[in-house]
């Protein structure tokens, strides 16, 4: 059985992000993704690892490195598929250091994902992390501090319509999230803003 599937590309939620941009690094570039006052602890909660039989994954940066953390699903026409086109190409401008820096994507539409989220993400970053769960209450227990809001539903004509946060956060390897990009910032962006974070590791 197949359906279209529409996605609204607004986010559900608005991010209570409370920090202003920061000057790192003693010279005056800024980064371009946000913090926040108090750096949500996001690795509270485990969630399957699809990519390693479903082991438990804690979302906490590899030792001295980040985890970059995706909400979405697999059906997704754009928000998704750019995004992680982004983290690969930023991930590519990182050379070396990119081996500090690891992906996770969490789906919100497991009932679908579930078979193919690890091909979709690591068809984008090599090693990638599929997380998913069928599991509602532990999947929003997880977005919760990230200030992800979804929602999957069945239209009337019989479409599904997924709607979700299409940010991008960053949590370093003490499980803090640490900066959140909104949608369409770019690979360079990306790559000098984890440059930074990486340095001031």
């Amino acid at each position: 059985m197949s359906s279209r599937t529409r996605t609204r590309t607004r986010a559900f939620g608005a991010l209570a992000i409370a920090g202003m941009l920061v000057a790192c690094g003693g010279e005056d570039r800024q980064l371009v993704g946000v913090t926040r006052d108090v750096e949500p602890q996001v690795d509270t909660v485990t969630l399957p690892d699809l990519s390693e039989g479903g082991a438990p994954f804690e979302f906490r940066g590899p030792a001295d490195g980040l985890l970059l953390v995706y909400f979405g699903y697999t059906n997704c026409p754009d928000a998704c598929p750019t995004t992680m086109a982004n983290v690969r190409a930023a991930r590519q401008d990182l050379g070396d250091d990119a081996d500090r820096v690891e992906l996770a994507m969490v789906s919100v539409d497991p009932d679908r994902d579930i078979p193919v989220l690890t091909d979709y993400v690591q068809s984008f970053v090599p090693g990638a992390h599929a997380i998913a769960t069928e599991d509602q209450a532990a999947l929003q227990s997880v977005a919760g501090p990230f200030g992800v809001s979804y929602l999957v539903r069945t239209a009337p004509n019989g479409d599904i319509e997924v709607g979700h946060t299409d940010s991008l956060f960053a949590v370093d390897d003490g499980g803090k999230l640490v900066l959140t990009w909104s949608l369409g910032t770019s690979a360079d962006d990306l790559a000098a803003d984890v440059r930074q974070l990486l340095d001031d590791a």
